[in-house]
C-alpha cells in the first residue's frame, strides 16, 4: 500500500502535494517593525524546498501589543504585506503552500516595557505583570484587527489561515475559565468563552475564502481548565462556521510540567475527528515517518504538523519517505545529472586508462 503520508489532500479546493505541514514556530527575527528579513526567506525557503506539502509561518501578530517576543513577524500595517508576499513567493516556487497563522499574545506579549491586554486582569504567574482587563469596546478592536490582517493575508499571496486559539495567549484565555473571569457576555459559560473566537472566525472567512484552519489547546493541564471534552463543544460550533481543520496542540494556559512522548498530542486530533467528523492535524513530537504514517491510516488525523524534526532536518519529508521505503520527488538540483545545464549536455567520456 502506497503511504498515505505522501497522498496529495485537497481541502476547500487547495491541494497539497501530501500530508505534511510545517508546524508554526516563533523565530524572533523580524525587524523592529515586523517585517520579514533575509532570515526568513531562507529558513522558510529551506522547508519547501525539502518537501513539505504546507509551510506555516510563525504566528503574525495582528496588532503590535500582540508580539509573543521581540523579533516577531507582524502583518498590523499594510506596509508588512510586501515582504510577506516576497516569502510566499519563495514557499510557491519550491511546491509548497503557505500557511499564515493570525494570533494575538495577550497577556503574554512579550514586550515588558508596555502594557498587555487579556480577558481579566490575573497575570500568567504570580511573577508576570497584571494584564489590562479588555472592555467590549477593545474586544471589537481584536477582532476587526483579525480581519483586516486575513485580508493582510489574502493579499500577500498565502493559501492557508490558521486562526491561534492556542498556548495560553489572547483567545485561549478567553476560551479557558483559568483565564477568564468575565461576568459579561464574554464570560461564564461555553457559549460566552466562546463569543470572541465566534466573531473572530466570522470576521476572518469576510475576507477568506479559502482553507481556515484553528489550532487548539486541547486541555489546560490544570483542574477547572478546558479538557478533550469541552472542545467538542466548541469543536462543533467551529465546524459550523465553516472552520475546515482544527490543529490539535495543548497546554500554555498554566505553568505546569507536561510529561510528553511521542505522539502525546494525537488522542485529541483522533477524538475531534471521529466524534465531530471534522479534519484535523496532529502535532507534538512526531518523529519518524513511521509514527506519522501509523497516525494517518488508522484515520486519526488528516495531516501531521512536523515542529522539532523539521529544524532539524529540513529535509524531513525524505527521511519519512526513507523510512517508510517510499520514493519521493527529489529537487533535480540535489541529483547528480539533475541541473539545466546536465540534462541538456552528452556525458563527458572517460578517459582510457595509461598503457601499463
Amino acid at each position: 500500500m502506497p503511504a498515505k503520508l505522501f497522498e496529495p489532500i485537497t481541502i476547500r479546493g487547495t491541494e497539497f502535494r501530501n500530508r505534511i505541514a510545517m508546524s508554526p514556530m516563533c523565530m524572533h527575527s523580524a525587524g523592529p517593525d515586523g517585517k520579514v528579513t533575509d532570515f526568513h526567506l531562507v529558513h522558510y525557503g529551506a522547508r519547501a524546498l525539502g518537501g513539505a506539502g504546507l509551510v506555516f509561518l510563525e504566528t503574525t501578530a495582528v496588532l503590535d501589543n500582540g508580539l509573543i517576543g521581540p523579533g516577531d513577524i507582524g502583518i498590523w500595517e499594510d506596509a508588512q504585506v510586501e515582504g510577506l508576499a516576497r516569502l510566499t513567493g519563495v514557499i510557491h516556487e519550491f511546491g509548497a503552500k503557505a500557511g499564515c497563522q493570525l494570533g494575538h499574545a495577550g497577556r503574554q506579549f512579550g514586550i515588558e516595557d508596555r502594557p498587555a491586554i487579556a480577558p481579566s486582569a490575573i497575570p500568567f504567574t504570580a511573577n508576570s505583570r497584571i494584564p489590562n482587563e479588555l472592555t467590549t469596546n477593545g474586544i471589537k478592536q481584536v477582532v476587526e484587527a483579525f480581519r483586516v490582517g486575513a485580508r493582510r493575508a489574502r493579499e500577500a499571496g498565502f493559501d492557508v489561515i490558521e486562526i491561534h486559539t492556542a498556548h495560553g495567549y489572547l483567545l485561549n484565555e478567553f476560551l479557558s475559565p483559568l483565564a477568564n473571569h468575565r461576568t459579561d457576555a464574554y464570560g461564564g459559560s461555553h457559549e460566552n468563552r466562546y463569543r470572541i473566537v465566534r466573531e473572530v472566525i466570522d470576521a476572518v472567512r469576510s475576507e477568506w475564502h479559502g482553507p481556515l484552519f484553528v489550532r487548539i489547546s486541547s486541555t489546560d493541564y490544570v483542574p477547572g481548565g478546558n479538557t478533550p471534552a469541552d472542545f467538542l463543544i466548541y469543536g462543533q460550533w467551529m465546524k459550523e462556521q465553516s472552520v475546515d481543520l482544527i490543529d490539535c496542540s495543548s497546554g500554555g494556559i498554566a505553568m505546569v510540567k507536561v510529561e510528553s512522548f511521542p505522539g502525546y498530542q494525537v488522542p485529541a486530533a483522533e477524538l475531534l475527528r471521529q466524534t465531530l467528523e471534522i479534519k484535523t492535524g496532529a502535532v507534538g513530537l512526531i518523529e519518524t515517518g513511521r509514527q506519522a504514517e501509523e497516525i494517518l491510516q488508522n484515520g486519526r488525523a488528516d495531516i501531521v504538523l512536523i515542529g522539532r524534526e523539521i529544524l532539524k532536518d529540513p529535509f524531513w519529508p525524505r527521511t519519512a519517505a526513507d523510512d517508510l521505503r517510499s520514493v519521493i520527488p527529489v529537487p533535480p538540483q540535489y541529483t547528480r545529472y539533475g541541473s539545466a545545464w546536465q540534462r541538456a549536455a552528452p556525458p563527458i567520456p572517460a578517459a582510457p586508462l595509461p598503457a601499463a
